[in-house]
């Protein structure tokens, strides 16, 4: 008996289910989750709270993330970066993702509301919605500004972190909202770049294949500028200092630069870099939140 559950064990796949929820993602949403709860609380919270919030916050994205999977299947068979994915490779069925992912959603948002406060985890719950049925269904195939309208989905977690450190929202709770928000333009045109031919074969209306590679690249540029002078605000807001301030403008420099090069001319080698630093960059400036407020 033990054997035979052993053997089954081993031909569960583990693998398809961490991939089902975007791991790389989650874990950068977290991140912005905790460096708002940080700065909300203006110091550490309890590791307990910490940990719940993290727990609830990163089932709920995974799960979110799954049941997207599940509705962009026939679109990911079509494109060469997605048709490895679990689904469109047929190494999961629709049924077994659709009922991990809604196990994880509600495990996330039980483990909020019970946890942390109703508020995170309706904040929660309307990211998911947004996410699912705003962005994946009705804006993803209808418009070229799908992931500018979209982008408030992952500038969620940003206030549900805040909720769980201060159990409101503020003015400067929708400022880190803002800033995520400004980001997911630039990083995600900037794949869109290199990936274009996979979009436009998956019917995908992404800018660069409705408005090509120049206007895209300006508009890379542009909100990058944006971005860059939403982090400048964030001292004057009381949410950061000097520190901040220095590394902001360093940080969002080196930004600007890699979307001046890529509109002055590059190809996709600079979109590369260009998405690549990116995601970095959001990183970095919530750890510099992060690091500013727990130090200094």
């Amino acid at each position: 008996m033990v054997s035979q559950r052993t053997a089954i064990l081993s031909h569960i796949p583990w693998k398809d289910y961490v991939l089902l929820t975007k791991p790389i993602i989650v874990v950068l949403l977290l991140m912005t989750t905790l460096g708002a709860m940080i700065v909300a609380a203006d110091d550490w919270p309890a590791m307990g709270l910490v940990l719940t919030t993290m727990l609830g916050g990163g089932l709920s994205a995974g799960g979110a993330s799954a049941l997207n999977q599940v509705i962009d299947r026939e679109r990911d068979s079509k494109m060469q970066r997605t048709k490895n994915r679990p689904i469109p490779a047929g190494r999961m069925t629709i049924k077994n993702a659709s009922v991990f992912g809604l196990s994880l959603c509600l495990a996330g948002l039980v483990i909020l509301a019970l946890g942390v406060n109703l508020l995170s985890a309706l904040l929660a719950f309307i990211g998911m919605v947004y996410y699912l049925i705003v962005y994946s269904i009705l804006l993803k195939t209808s418009t070229p500004q799908n992931i500018v309208l979209g982008g408030g989905a992952g500038a969620m977690p940003v206030l549900i972190g805040w909720a769980a450190g201060a159990g409101s929202l503020s003015i400067e709770a929708w400022l880190l909202f803002a800033l995520v928000f400004f980001w997911t333009p630039p990083h995600f045109w900037a794949l869109a770049l290199i990936k274009q031919q996979d979009y436009a074969r998956a019917g995908i209306p992404m800018f660069p294949v409705v408005y090509g590679d120049r206007e895209t690249k300006r508009q890379i540029l542009l909100y990058s500028i944006q971005l860059v002078a939403l982090t400048l605000i964030i001292p004057f807001m009381n949410l950061g200092g000097y520190f901040f301030l220095f590394l902001a403008v360093l940080l969002g420099g080196i930004l600007i630069l890699l979307a001046a090069r890529l509109w002055r001319g590059g190809g996709n080698r600079r979109a590369w870099i260009m998405y690549r630093y990116s995601s970095l960059y959001l990183a970095l400036i919530f750890s510099v939140l992060i690091f500013e407020k727990l130090l200094f």
